[in-house]
């Protein structure tokens, strides 16, 4: 149903960052604080953990990226998860490409925690990292700027232990 495409990894997925910073334009308001980089940046800052989401059949979807990671270099521990996706796969798509890229992530990357900090604006991430089984954990108040003006921030958190039932917990 669903593809992650990484970024930079083979040179045909370069043609999907036209479309990657179109998309990233088009929900910036849901994406970026004061001190986002330029859209440029944004691509190389996120390399290589930056993926195209796309169908089956190739048609760009969105994308996702990792970074804030959380360890030592040998041992992953968490990182931060962001995601963006076309107003056309916004439902059932959704809703399987997260749990599909979500359980890539614990198994590729061994982290035992994946976070995702969400403007309170943002009600549809919300729903959609509900229904991935995160769990809403805390609001930072004034975390970051905003249009000028201080920014409060909603962290949500999804453990290993929610694919591994068996596993120790790190809640």
């Amino acid at each position: 149903m669903c593809r992650f495409i990484q970024i930079g990894s083979l040179s045909v997925s370069l043609h999907y960052i036209p479309q990657i910073l179109r998309c990233y334009a088009k929900y910036s308001r849901y994406l970026r604080d004061d001190f986002a980089p330029c859209d440029e940046l944004f691509i190389l800052s996120k390399l290589p953990y930056l993926w195209a989401i796309t169908t089956q059949k190739g048609k760009f979807m969105g994308f996702v990226f990792l970074d804030n990671w959380v360890g030592n270099g040998n041992t992953n521990y968490s990182a931060e998860l962001t995601t963006c996706y076309e107003k056309e796969a916004w439902g059932s798509f959704t809703r399987y490409s997260a749990k599909f890229f979500l359980k890539y992530c614990f198994d590729r990357f061994g982290l035992q925690k994946i976070k995702a900090m969400v403007y309170p604006d943002n009600f549809r991430i919300t729903k959609l990292l509900e229904s991935a089984g995160f769990k809403y954990e805390s609001v930072l108040p004034a975390e970051t700027m905003r249009n000028g003006k201080p920014q409060d921030i909603n962290a949500y958190a999804l453990y290993r232990s929610y694919y591994y039932k068996n596993e120790v917990k790190y809640e």
